[in-house]
């Protein structure tokens, strides 16, 4: 039996298989019915490194930040413990070999990604020489047959890759390295490469899973890829029929349909989604929505459209014009003073900064729809400048400002969703609002039980303050009574 063949059975076994779809080369199609919250799939990284912090200290193995110590043979590594050390060793042993001849410049050399392809090349030896077993998700004929795109990038990026595969050769100089096949694979990771994040979302590292790299893009997706630790999890969104193709977001949906289009230009395709090929009208209405400007008059939900013969704006609900002078002005304000804020709080200057973004709020409501993008920025970074500060009221005004537009941008089962209603919650359990922190945290868990299941540490936590908020809600009701 061939590697494909391989794959297609244990496929199978989990309700999936590979298919040819039309205008996308492979996909993953499944062969059952899979309800909201079902585990699709899930996988190990073939490679995988962390992001290195600004303090260089990051588990090799869990991705973890505490109790770390450093190899003190390769002075690269880093574990949290002897259980990840353990589970590493195998790769580990040939790197830090590797790692432990190089001087201290190359050393400096040895980005997150060559450190990728460098595990990557020695998974592939090892598990040529056996040491490491193979099965039928987990060989590198999976990563031989993923696209490079390798035709289609540009000069300059050919000959960077092309260096980047002599680097590796310079750190495993006792291996044969095939230059050409290594900046193939470089050109893969850029394209088939997935970011690891914990269970808010927040970026720990970079992983090849080739089995889920099959899985191909929708703006409109019926599932989402979550991690617990390395491990990749996509899991179904919405009731997914049998004979579905499963489809995940491999970028942020809540943009207009140019910038998603610009952001899926290092993929290699035009994505055709039922969100990318609305008709001009509705086109125009998300881009005016998320980017545009709204009517003068504070009660028109509309939008504004430029009429470029009169130099003004006309918003398509209530036939107001406003002037394109004015907007101007109002804009070049928003953006000195949102340059002055800016450097504030990266001077440190919190407090100062918070006043300078509030004021940005203030323009941008003259400005911008309710659900504008720029909007929605300056709350989030209130939000968090205010928790600094622990102005943990003001962190909740705003907090709760921001969950309309994420009702609008965002699926009803997506985890940025969830994640903002948690936010919420924390923040009203905190100020003893809790009657409010159980609706959140209720609304919360109902999504992230979804889309992270109930096994992680994360979640683990979500639904002990659930049960927490419930039992106090409990209580005080018993006690009015």
């Amino acid at each position: 039996m061939g590697w494909m063949e391989e794959l297609q059975s244990a496929l199978a076994a989990r309700g999936l298989a590979v298919a040819s779809i039309p205008g996308k080369g492979r996909g993953l199609i499944t062969t059952r019915d899979f309800a909201p919250g079902d585990v699709i799939i899930f996988q190990e990284p073939y490679a995988s490194t962390p992001n290195k912090t600004s303090s260089g200290s990051t588990c090799d193995g869990c991705f973890a930040s505490n109790n770390l110590k450093k190899c003190s043979a390769c002075q690269v590594a880093w574990y949290c413990g002897t259980a990840c050390q353990k589970s590493e060793w195998k790769i580990h042993q040939s790197e830090c070999r590797a790692l432990a001849a190089l001087s201290e410049d190359r050393k400096k050399m040895l980005t997150s990604t060559i450190r990728l392809m460098v595990r990557l090349i020695l998974r592939k030896q090892l598990q040529s020489e056996q040491v490491i077993p193979t099965n039928a998700m987990d060989n590198y004929d999976l990563v031989a047959t993923l696209e490079s795109h390798i035709s289609e990038i540009d000069e300059k990026q050919l000959v960077l890759y092309a260096q980047m595969a002599n680097l590796v050769s310079l750190v495993l100089p006792s291996l044969e390295i095939d230059l050409k096949e290594t900046t193939h694979n470089f050109s893969k990771l850029s394209c088939n490469a997935h970011t690891i994040c914990d269970g808010e979302l927040r970026p720990l590292g970079t992983g090849l899973y080739p089995v889920i790299s099959i899985i191909n893009h929708s703006c409109v997706p019926n599932s989402v890829l979550v991690f617990e630790n390395r491990v990749a999890f996509v899991r179904a969104m919405e009731p997914i029929a049998k004979g579905t193709e499963i489809l995940i977001s491999y970028i942020e949906t809540a943009a207009t349909i140019e910038t998603r289009q610009k952001d899926l230009k290092q993929y290699f395709f035009i994505c055709t989604c039922s969100r990318c090929t609305k008709n001009s009208y509705e086109e125009l209405e998300e881009t005016a929505t998320l980017e545009g400007y709204r009517c003068k008059d504070k009660k028109c939900s509309g939008f504004l459209i430029l009429d470029s013969g009169k130099q003004s704006f006309t918003c398509q609900q209530c036939g107001l014009s406003r002037d394109q002078q004015e907007i101007k002005e109002i804009a070049s304000e928003i953006a000195q003073v949102l340059g002055k804020a800016s450097v504030c709080l990266s001077s440190g200057h919190l407090s100062e900064g918070s006043t300078m973004y509030k004021i940005v709020e203030q323009l941008q409501l003259k400005l911008c729809h309710q659900c504008s993008l720029s909007l929605l920025q300056t709350r989030e970074t209130l939000m968090k400048v205010l928790m600094e500060l622990k102005d943990w009221k003001g962190a909740l005004t705003y907090c709760r400002l921001t969950i309309p537009t994420y009702e609008r941008i965002y699926p009803a089962t997506h985890p940025m969703l969830g994640l903002q209603y948690y936010a919420c919650g924390k923040l009203e359990w905190l100020l003893e609002f809790t009657e409010d922190a159980l609706k959140s945290f209720i609304k919360a868990a109902d999504i992230l039980r979804i889309t992270h299941g109930t096994r992680t540490p994360f979640m683990k936590e979500l639904l002990h303050k659930l049960e927490e908020a419930r039992a106090e809600v409990s209580y005080k009701l018993s006690a009015s009574d």
